[in-house]
């Protein structure tokens, strides 16, 4: 599609501030809102306490490393309410994750924090190229996932009309995005392609969908994925970022007519790149791990929130405001494998090197005494499935395999199956990973 580029006027005066302009203002709501949550929230008191720091320390933006971190395991260690800022009567709203490796992490918002949360959304919808009266599909699940909630009120903020479909039903999906006829959609990176896998099974080609937009979301995927999902729909891929814990989607997001990287809404969140082994603050352009401090949140502030997200943070382009890059991966989805570090969509980048294959995998690991191995599945495209005899498939997987070892470091088994073996997620999030390897005591 021909990008739709804002003009100035459609564009909040924050976005094009100066940085000076978006740094007072950051430093503002930084002292009220580390205030907030220092006097209203005991267990962050008592970690500035231990750490010897107050909010009058707080003069500068520099002073904030000077504050301790908060984590997953503080918010359930505190489940359900106990970081909560304000009295519960006040929480219009809760939302929670799945919970899957422990206790869910429970948020709550204020009707002033739902305002706001629908302005981002409004804010990113309009970023990635989608206007008032368009329609937008939300593929995200409702419920207490942030993802379908969280894209619909910003949606409607925006003035579009949001068709509430939420994940699952995938025959209904596509029939539906042929009948209304939408502009964009919304929904995870690997349920897009279980869709347009649909779309093919009908014999119905990209020029022939309605959408022209995607907005991404809820779980890493690289330019290899991308690049699937823009030729499989005939769209263009926006990457879409946030986490339950900040607030949802929205917290950072993608322009159209750079899509370079997500635009991070520094006016509501303070972003930070630490070392993940040392706690170190690191200069902007160097690798590390994701933190975020909340400016404006009232039922749920976050403090120096350690996302667990590998990333780096790059200069302003289409808005005044700093970017981040694509997801490397999480720390806590490091594979350790033979002693080399290994993220999921590093595989996934050489698997999508090979046109022939889709975006489709699991990496399966195991271990033979002391030694890891590693199998990676994958699958033909459905339009070569069932056509090409075995010494082309094989061919194909020792040349992935290959790339692995030379670009990632480690050895695979790469197995290339028909289309379709694999399983497909239908709630949103797929399974990449299926460790079988003992756990360490």
């Amino acid at each position: 599609m021909t990008a739709r580029i804002p003009t100035p006027g459609e564009l909040d005066p924050i976005e094009t501030a100066s940085r000076d302009e978006i740094s007072a203002l950051q430093l503002s709501r930084l002292q009220w809102s580390v205030r907030h949550t220092y006097d209203n929230v005991a267990p962050y008191r008592a970690k500035c306490e231990a750490q010897g720091v107050h909010p009058d320390d707080l003069r500068t933006l520099a002073d904030l490393s000077r504050f301790p971190f908060m984590t997953k395991a503080d918010l359930r260690d505190n489940y359900p309410f106990g970081l909560f800022a304000v009295p519960r009567q006040q929480v219009q709203r809760l939302h929670a994750s799945s919970g899957t490796t422990g206790k869910p992490v429970v948020v709550g918002y204020t009707r002033n924090d739902l305002n706001n949360w629908a302005d981002l959304v409004a804010r990113s919808i309009r970023a990635a190229g989608v206007r008032a009266g368009d329609m937008v599909h939300v593929a995200y699940g409702y419920g207490m996932f942030t993802g379908g909630l969280g894209a619909h009120y910003g949606v409607e903020r925006l003035g579009c009309t949001v068709v509430p479909m939420s994940g699952g039903q995938t025959e209904k999906q596509v029939q539906q995005i042929l009948d209304f006829r939408p502009d964009a959609i919304m929904v995870t990176p690997s349920y897009s392609l279980v869709i347009a896998e649909e779309f093919e099974r009908l014999g119905i080609s990209p020029d022939e969908i309605s959408l022209k937009v995607g907005i991404f979301g809820a779980e890493p995927w690289g330019q290899g994925m991308r690049a699937e999902i823009e030729r499989k729909l005939g769209i263009d891929a926006i990457d879409i970022y946030g986490l339950t814990e900040v607030m949802g989607p929205g917290v950072a997001c993608e322009c159209i007519e750079t899509k370079d990287g997500p635009v991070i809404w520094e006016d509501h969140f303070y972003p930070e790149i630490i070392d993940p082994e040392t706690g170190e603050v690191l200069p902007d352009g160097a690798e590390g791990e994701l933190v975020f401090t909340s400016l404006t949140k009232e039922a749920f502030p976050v403090i120096r929130y350690r996302t667990r997200d590998l990333t780096r943070l790059l200069p302003p382009s289409a808005r005044a405001f700093r970017r981040m890059d694509k997801i490397v991966g999480r720390s806590d989805d490091m594979l350790i494998v033979r002693g080399v570090n290994v993220f999921p969509t590093q595989i996934e980048e050489q698997i999508l090197r090979e046109p022939r294959l889709t975006g489709n995998y699991q990496i399966v690991l195991t271990r033979d005494g002391h030694l890891d191995n590693v199998e990676v599945r994958c699958e033909l495209q459905r339009e070569i499935s069932g056509k090409i005899g075995r010494g082309p498939t094989e061919d194909m997987a020792r040349a992935l395999a290959h790339r692995i070892k030379t670009n990632i470091g480690i050895s695979t088994l790469v197995k290339v199956m028909e289309f379709e073996t694999l399983p497909r997620t239908q709630t949103g999030k797929a399974r990449r990973v299926i460790d079988q390897r003992p756990k360490q005591l």
